[in-house]
Formats: structure tokens, sequence, C-alpha cells
């Protein structure tokens, strides 16, 4: 009697371990798949999604489902540039080919500026742009204001405030930035001064608007906000008028440019630089590509945007004049010039 109850109840058990064993394997692919969407759109990390592909050969195979990859976010593509290899490079191009813009956009900035791939890159971007992917349109309208991946000549000044009015409508706060700087600069658009400075007012606002959603803006910070409101502390209130506000996070594709270039690559030829600004990444694709700083000369910018958050994040301490050469009056006679014979005004 002893022996056999022992006996029901280890059947019990191993029934019960079986149902356990079996859970997963009876789920349907279509619901597997849709918590794998999620999971995979809201990934912090890439090894979020890598965790995924190497728990199981089910996993693993559903997690590469065209579906799947095609709604992976942005930080699933953070990729280190320390990391970078040839299986980084295939997933990407998985993603692609799985229509997912973020990875379109991703890997065209890093065929473009890293690899080197200038026709490929931008036309990997130019894919993530026609699906009004904001930093797409505004890394295009960068590569349209330098001629970048060719020579001087073939600057676009007006493709560039195109694509920069289209991503600005579209939300993207440095395009809307960089517009309002061409409108008060008549740089490739007619100069309109009131209309450039409502644009870097509105981009301001927006900015401010973005970091006082962020987790990261503490108490302290509204009350400091509060007094440059109320003028109680005799400060400017946003960016580009001077107010410290935290700068945003960088895109993934920024952050690899800065780091694939940061850890010693050379960029090819003599003579090239990086954009200054501590956010961007961008290098040279030929020599004097950038513009200088017109004062100083001792930095150099791929945007008038870029020179504008630099000045206010560090350069605005730093800079200070350097006399190149004087005129017959003893006064100072020119400006560093840069960007193929163009200055960048401060301030």
């Amino acid at each position: 009697m002893t022996m056999m109850t022992l006996h029901r109840k280890k059947l019990r058990s191993s029934r019960r371990t079986t149902a356990k064993s079996d859970f997963f394997d009876g789920l349907p692919d279509d619901l597997v798949v849709f918590i794998l969407c999620k999971l995979s759109s809201s990934a912090s990390s890439p090894s979020d999604l890598i965790n995924i592909l190497i728990t199981c050969k089910r996993l693993n195979r559903l997690g590469l489902h065209s579906v799947v990859l095609s709604k992976a976010g942005p930080k699933a593509f953070a990729i280190r540039a320390k990391n970078w290899s040839d299986s980084a490079h295939r997933f990407l191009k998985q993603c692609v080919s799985a229509g997912n813009i973020e990875a379109c956009y991703t890997l065209g900035m890093i065929r473009f500026y890293c690899l080197q791939n200038r026709g490929s890159g931008a036309s990997l971007m130019a894919k993530a742009a026609m699906r009004s992917h904001t930093p797409a349109l505004y890394s295009l309208a960068v590569v349209q204001f330098n001629g970048s991946g060719g020579s001087k000549k073939e600057k676009d000044l007006r493709a560039g405030v195109a694509l920069c009015a289209r991503a600005a409508s579209l939300g993207h706060v440095d395009a809307l930035r960089e517009l309002g700087h061409c409108l008060q600069d008549g740089y490739g658009v007619k100069q309109n001064v009131t209309e450039g400075r409502r644009l870097l007012v509105q981009s301001n606002a927006r900015e401010l608007a973005s970091v006082l959603r962020s987790a990261t803006w503490r108490s302290h910070h509204y009350q400091h906000l509060y007094s440059c409101l109320t003028g109680l502390v005799s400060c400017p209130l946003l960016s580009d008028f001077g107010c410290n506000v935290p700068a945003p996070e960088l895109h993934p594709a920024n952050r690899f440019l800065k780091e694939w270039f940061g850890s010693g690559r050379a960029i090819s030829g003599q003579g090239m630089r990086l954009c200054s600004h501590v956010g961007c990444g961008r290098p040279e694709t030929r020599p004097h590509e950038f513009r200088r700083c017109s004062v100083c000369g001792t930095v150099n910018y791929c945007s008038r945007g870029c020179q504008a958050l630099d000045w206010k994040l560090r350069h605005k301490v730093k800079c200070k004049p350097i006399e190149r050469w004087l005129g017959v009056d003893g006064e100072l006679g020119g400006l560093v010039e840069g960007g193929d014979g163009e200055n960048v005004a401060v301030g």
C-alpha cells in the first residue's frame, strides 16, 4: 500500500514537471512573436535582444523573425565601436532587410563616415528619410550643407535648408535650430532675421520641454528655472541664450562615431578634423570641409547648430581671439577661415 501511494505521487509529480516544461512549447508562434516585438522595441541595449536569442533554439528562430527585427528600437542598435564586427554588421543588415528605419539610419551613418562607403551610406540614410525619420533628414541636410563625400562644388545649400525644414516640421529640435540660424544668416535661403530668431526661440522652448520631461531633472533645477523665469536670477533662459540645461542624450549612431574616431582610428587623408561639438562625432570627408570658429580658430563645426550647442556647453569659456595678422593701424586685420573659406561666427 505504501509503495503504491509513493508510485502515484511520483507519477503526479512527473506529470506536473512535464506540463511545466511543455507550457512554453505549447504557446503559438504568433503570441511569442508579439511578445518579442514588445521586448525588442523597448530594449535598452543590444544585450537585451541578444540574451533572448541565446536562450533556446525556438527563441533564436522567432527572435530573428522579420516582424521582430522591424520593431527593434534605436537602443537595440547601440553597438559600441570596440565591439564592431562582421556579425554586428550582418545583424544590422538583417534589420535593414526587415524594414527597420532605425537600423537603416544607424548603418547608413556607420557606412558613410566610418567605413567610407559613401554611396551605400547615403542611400540607407535616404531610405530612412523617405519614411520621415527625423535624424536621417537632418544628417542628410548636414551632408548637403558641407558637400560631404564629394567636392566643395557639390554643396547644395538649398537642399540642406529644405531637408532641415522637413525635419523641423516633424519636431527635430536640432533641425529647427539649424533652420533658424540659416534664416538669421541668409545661408541657403533669403535672410529673415525676425523669422530666424522666432525659430531659435521655438527650438529652445522645445529643448526646455524635453528637459522638463526628463527623469534626470532634479528639484533644485526646477527652483533655478523658476528663479530665471521670475527674474530672481539674472541669467538668460535657454541654451542658445546661455542657460545651462543638460545636454541631450546622444543618438546611438553619434555615439558610435565618437567612439570609432576617438579610439585612435585615423580619418583617411591628412588634415581631416572631427566636429568639435562633443555630441556630434562627424568627421570631415575632405580637408577643410568644416567651418572654423572665426574668433579663436581652434575649433570647427559641421553645422551652425553644432556650433551653437558647443558654445553653450563649453566653448564660451574657452574662446579667445588669436591675432593671425595685424592691419597697418595695429588692429586685428583678419580672422581664421575654414570650411572651404567660410567663417563661423560665435555667440
